[in-house]
């Protein structure tokens, strides 16, 4: 698969992004958390349904954007039960809104939260309703990232575990797109994978030096 040329929109299918990931479920009792990326199709390709959390001192992701989801409760069946219950309870779609089953993309380990995260994809139905905030006290707003948003990096101050640094991120209107969303999208949209980053550690000169500018 060949990727468009840099600075061009790059206009594959959804269905192309979501053919490597099967429909096969997740083992059971690896991640604590779920989320949902929904996907739709944007003017100049792939777009992405994101959050900014509602600001609650002293919660972990206050503020921050990501992707729908939450933590698994008792009665989820499966992670993908909790993908999809926390979308619809965080911005009104379920599974009746979308085109197909989530597809598992992977469990990955969030350190803002301290646990493993399972990670899910599914392709928004064309009748579907705007997503919105259904609760203001959990999301403040939603909105679109379009891929091409992911292939600018951007180094923005952010609150990390060790402190306010300047951070790796991905910006549109006004949304920094950082850590652990950042780094599954740039996966899923099989952009390069960059170095490990520790923002205690300025990089030494070379290729990662651009990145501190």
């Amino acid at each position: 698969m060949t990727s468009a040329p840099p600075g061009a929109p790059d206009r594959r299918s959804l269905q192309s992004w979501l053919a490597p990931w099967g429909l096969l479920p997740p083992p059971r009792d690896r991640a604590g958390a779920a989320v949902l990326m929904v996907l739709r199709e944007g003017r100049d390709g792939a777009e992405v349904l994101l959050i900014e959390r509602a600001v609650r001192p002293g919660r972990s992701g206050s503020g921050q954007v990501g992707f729908p989801g939450g933590h698994v409760e008792p009665d989820d069946e499966t992670l993908r039960a909790t993908a999809l219950r926390e979308c619809e309870e965080e911005v009104g779609l379920s599974a009746a809104h979308l085109r197909e089953l989530p597809r598992y993309v992977g469990t990955r380990y969030a350190s803002a939260f301290g646990l493993l995260v399972a990670i899910f994809a599914a392709p928004l139905a064309p009748f579907a309703p705007a997503p919105t905030a259904r609760d203001p006290r959990e999301v403040a707003s939603t909105f679109w990232l379009p891929r091409s948003a992911l292939e600018v990096t951007r180094m923005e101050p952010r609150e990390t575990l060790f402190g306010r640094y300047p951070m790796p991120s991905a910006v549109h209107e006004g949304h920094v797109v950082w850590g652990f969303t950042r780094r599954v999208l740039r996966e899923f949209f099989g952009l390069p994978r960059e170095p490990l980053y520790d923002p205690r550690q300025p990089p030494d000169l070379g290729t990662d030096t651009e990145r501190h500018q």
